[in-house]
């Protein structure tokens, strides 16, 4: 290899490896895990109410413990599962876009926090609820990627809002 005679000056700079929380944002990730609760039991209550509710009354009179009974039918524990997992996608994606970099990673560390929080909302429980174990497992495991996910899906529309933005609120093209 040559070295080019006529540059002078510096040498080039060393690559150095970027740490693990390099460039990450703490607010974007704690209005991420905000919003993800609040998504997720939105989500849960609109399901209840929305739905539930006007299917169990067609069989009968409905109480809080027929959702509660239904909610722990492998059906409810599913459905229960996808929402709380789209929450954390939503959750996610916000994060990332207003982290504006590394949005997955962001995402991700939804997932991981809102994962932190769920385990010590459980243990101040007094009374556990008795879930399965392949749930929980499938819960543990699936919050992480839920919200890996959405930073994924806020990454791929990372073009069209920084268009917006750029032009000084005109979309592209108009």
């Amino acid at each position: 290899m040559q070295l080019d005679p006529r540059r002078t000056g510096s040498p080039p700079q060393r690559i150095e490896p970027t740490g693990f929380f390099s460039g990450i944002k703490i607010r974007p990730i704690i209005v991420g895990v905000v919003v993800d609760y609040i998504a997720t039991y939105a989500g849960m209550y609109a399901y209840f109410f929305g739905y539930l509710a006007k299917e169990l009354s067609k069989e009968g009179e409905i109480s809080s413990d027929t959702i509660a009974e239904y909610m722990m039918t492998t059906e409810g524990l599913l459905i229960g599962f996808a929402i709380g997992a789209l929450g954390t996608a939503i959750g996610g994606f916000v994060a990332a876009r207003k982290a504006g970099q590394l949005e997955i990673k962001h995402g991700g560390l939804v997932g991981f926090c809102s994962l932190i929080i769920s385990f010590i909302e459980e243990a101040m429980r007094e009374e556990g609820v008795p879930l399965p174990d392949w749930f929980r497992l499938l819960s543990v495991l699936a919050i992480v990627p839920a919200g890996m996910l959405g930073g994924y899906v806020a990454e791929m529309f990372k073009g069209i809002g920084g268009s917006y933005r750029a032009s000084n609120g005109k979309w592209p093209r108009t």
